[in-house]
């Protein structure tokens, strides 16, 4: 008799297939994040199968298994159009743009859930503009306002706030550099007047 009860049997392809659909069926996603779901799910099985006794050798074996199929699962996804990562790059960089997010911010963000370097470029290009387009320059500008904004800086600030002072102005760049813009884009961004602003903001949120 096996030292696993029934109910903790490792995950199948079958079974890994079915989770990645679920939850591409719920979620975009890259290979590198619906590979790390797949995996957790292997983890959890390891888990439930220790605390019920299994024995670790065999446990091991069954998960390191179980792992094998994950590549190919990937493989399937992409072949299917479920998992395209080039698409997911250009669509979360317009949307994380829109959000107020830099360029730099939004290559960072997409380096981090797994995407190349060629496609984060074409993407980055494609959705964003060339670097040194004169569009892709406005629309850093106006994800720069979207920060603005949030945080009430330059022409969204508050009526009783002086930002002229030096010591403000630099804490209002500061907030710009940490974010990831350029010097040039938040001196631009603080110095629009709320009209132009605001206009900027909403040609952004409905590009």
């Amino acid at each position: 008799m096996s030292a696993i009860p029934d109910q903790s049997s490792p995950p199948t392809a079958a079974s890994l297939r079915e989770t990645a659909l679920r939850h591409l069926a719920r979620f975009a996603a890259t290979e590198q994040g619906l590979a790390q779901v797949l995996e957790r799910a292997v983890m959890r099985w390891a888990r439930k199968a220790a605390g019920q006794g299994g024995e670790s050798d065999q446990i091991e074996a069954q998960a390191r298994a179980s792992r094998g199929e994950i590549s190919g699962i990937i493989a399937d996804m992409r072949r299917l159009g479920a998992l395209d990562d080039a698409a997911f790059a250009r669509s979360r960089s317009l949307s994380l743009t829109r959000s107020g997010r830099s360029r730099r911010a939004v290559a960072a963000s997409l380096l981090q859930k797994g995407i190349g370097a060629e496609v984060l470029g074409e993407a980055l290009e494609e959705a964003l503009g060339h670097r040194h387009d004169d569009s892709a320059h406005e629309r850093e500008l106006a994800a720069a306002l979207v920060l603005a904004r949030k945080r009430r800086l330059g022409p969204f600030r508050r009526d009783d706030a002086d930002e002229h002072t030096p010591e403000l102005h630099q804490r209002a760049l500061a907030v710009f550099a940490r974010a990831g813009f350029g010097r040039d884009v938040a001196e631009r961004a603080l110095a629009l007047d709320l009209m132009e602003a605001e206009d900027r903001v909403m040609a952004l949120k409905s590009s």
